[in-house]
C-alpha cells in the first residue's frame, strides 16, 4: 500500500493546489476574463448590426439613386419630346405661313398679269379699231372718188349682207 499513499498524498495537493487555483482565477480573473469575452461578443454584435444597417443603407442609397435616374430619364425624354413636338410644331407654322404669303403674292402676280393682260388687249383693240378708221378712211377715199368702183363696192357690200 506504500505505492497508493503517495499517489493519494500527491492528488490531495493536486486538487487543493487546482481548488486554490481555480478560486483565485475565479474571485480575480473569471469576472474580467469574461467581461472582456463578452465585452469583445457585444462589441462583434454591434458591429455586425452597424454593417447591416450600413449595408441596407447601401441598398436603400442604391435604389434611390436608380430611381432619381429613371425619374431624371423620365424628365430628359419628355422635355426632348416637348422640345420635338414644339419644333415640328414651329415648322409647320412657318410652312402655312410661307404657303399662305406664297398663294397671296401668286394672286397678286395673277391679278397684275390679268390687269396687263386686259389692258394690252384694250390698246390693241383701240389701235385695231383707229388702224382699221384710219384704212377704211383712205379706201373710202379712194373708192368714192371713182363713181364706178363706189357702184362696186355697194354691190359686193349687198352680196355679204345678204350671205350672213
Amino acid at each position: 500500500m506504500e505505492l497508493i499513499t503517495p499517489a493519494i498524498g500527491l492528488i490531495f495537493w493536486t486538487t487543493l493546489t487546482f481548488g486554490i487555483l481555480f478560486f483565485l482565477l475565479k474571485k480575480m480573473a473569471w469576472k474580467p476574463i469574461l467581461g472582456a469575452v463578452n465585452e469583445r461578443e457585444e462589441s462583434i454584435k454591434n458591429a455586425l448590426i452597424e454593417a447591416d444597417k450600413a449595408r441596407q443603407e447601401m441598398q436603400d442609397l442604391k435604389s434611390d439613386n436608380e430611381k432619381i435616374l429613371k425619374e431624371a430619364r423620365a424628365e430628359r425624354d419628355a422635355m426632348l419630346k416637348d422640345a420635338r413636338e414644339m419644333k415640328e410644331s414651329m415648322v409647320s407654322e412657318a410652312k402655312e405661313e410661307a404657303q399662305a404669303q406664297a398663294k397671296i403674292e401668286m394672286d397678286k402676280v395673277k391679278k397684275a398679269i390679268q390687269n396687263e393682260k386686259t389692258k394690252a388687249i384694250s390698246e390693241m383693240k383701240n389701235q385695231m379699231g383707229e388702224l382699221s378708221v384710219s384704212i377704211a378712211e383712205k379706201v373710202m377715199q379712194n373708192e368714192l372718188s371713182n363713181k364706178d368702183k363706189q357702184l362696186e363696192l355697194i354691190e359686193s357690200l349687198l352680196k355679204d349682207v345678204t350671205l350672213n
